[in-house]
């Protein structure tokens, strides 16, 4: 059988080796040039979500969500992920989107923002929720999926550039770094860094255990419990593109104001700490998924969601690699379709 080395010991390609092992693979590296969950991974807002607006993705966060479920508390919470609409447009589109997830088979309904315990919603004209979505902790999931592949015989190497081992079949799924290693190999991945920051805020008050994902569809300010804090995110008014990891602390006010109009209980919280990481992003949203020259495979392009799809997408690409027929559909995701004039855009990048 067919040395595989794994580049990325992020949340997917731990994801990609443990289920090839799973399915029998015998002989594979997961290699990283820092360690597990030492890259994008580590610095991750951690929602799981099946809200999409394509239904290519709405079916990856489908079969990944079934792997949170089994992992359960302290790993993934499944508190639910509530998006609130305050204008007719934003309810327009978050009414089409959730018709689109409800024909798909999400659990997602119409909901009174009003009942969630803190929230402001006198400005809400229509909220949704999906009670099966949630939280996660992405390097304590990635860890658990690197204990699982060491059981079934995966050797890991960390410190060790994925180039210096040698195999038979590479998968790239080193996130924002997977253009350069795809470069090595004579391959253009239309892969790029784009530095996004989280702010967490100072230790609440009787914060409540089941407070869910919280998000403005028009905004797209959003944020979670972790712990006693919060976690808050946002697009920046301008994309920062590159990979220097830097907090823009200018914004820290305005994130705040927003804060504290949406959830009042947070009316007292400040800026504890914060950190940037790096979104791997490709044109189109989508990941890029399959072979992409003679025995080399991609698992990158997630454009911020690649925790949360990591056990559907991990599973597929090992099936595929290994001669299976994938449990997903990976036709829409195969780098191919840029040259194809493929145009179907995931409009929902939190």
């Amino acid at each position: 059988m067919a040395r595989i080395v794994v580049a990325g010991a992020g949340a997917i390609g731990a994801s990609v080796a443990f289920h090839l092992a799973s399915l029998g693979a015998r002989d594979v590296v997961l290699a990283d040039r820092e360690g597990i969950a030492a890259g994008a991974t580590s610095k991750a807002m951690g929602g799981v979500r099946q809200q999409f607006s394509t239904a290519a993705e709405v079916r990856l966060a489908q079969a990944s969500i079934r792997f949170f479920e089994e992992l359960g508390p302290p790993l993934f919470e499944q508190v639910g992920y509530l998006f609130l609409a305050t204008t007719e447009e934003g309810l327009a589109e978050l009414e089409a989107r959730r018709e689109l997830q409800a024909e798909l088979g999400v659990p997602v309904e119409r909901v009174t923002a009003a009942d969630v315990e803190g929230l402001y919603a006198g400005d809400v004209l229509g909220a949704v929720n999906c009670a099966t979505d949630g939280i996660g902790d992405p390097p304590a999931v990635t860890r658990e999926l690197v204990r699982r592949a060491l059981k079934l015989g995966v050797e890991v190497r960390e410190g060790t550039a994925a180039e210096d081992v040698d195999g038979d079949v590479l998968v790239i799924a080193c996130g924002p770094w997977s253009a350069e290693l795809a470069a090595t190999r004579g391959i253009d991945l239309p892969v790029r860094p784009l530095c996004r920051q989280l702010l967490q805020t100072t230790a609440l008050l009787e914060l409540p255990e089941s407070l869910p994902m919280i998000l403005e569809a028009e905004t797209g300010f959003h944020f979670r419990r972790r712990g006693d804090c919060l976690v808050l995110a946002m697009v920046d008014p301008e994309p920062r593109w590159g990979f220097e990891e830097r907090v823009d602390e200018s914004l820290f006010e305005d994130r705040l104001a927003r804060l504290h109009h949406r959830y009042p209980a947070a009316a007292e919280a400040t800026i504890d700490r914060a950190w940037a990481g790096l979104y791997d992003m490709t044109p189109d949203a989508h990941p890029i998924l399959g072979e992409i020259a003679d025995g080399v495979y991609a698992a990158c392009g997630f454009s911020g969601h690649g925790f949360m799809q990591s056990p559907a997408v991990g599973r597929a690409l090992a099936e595929e690699i290994l001669g299976e027929t994938p449990s997903l559909d990976l036709s829409p995701y195969r780098l191919s379709r840029f040259d194809a004039g493929a145009d179907f855009p995931e409009t929902l990048v939190l």
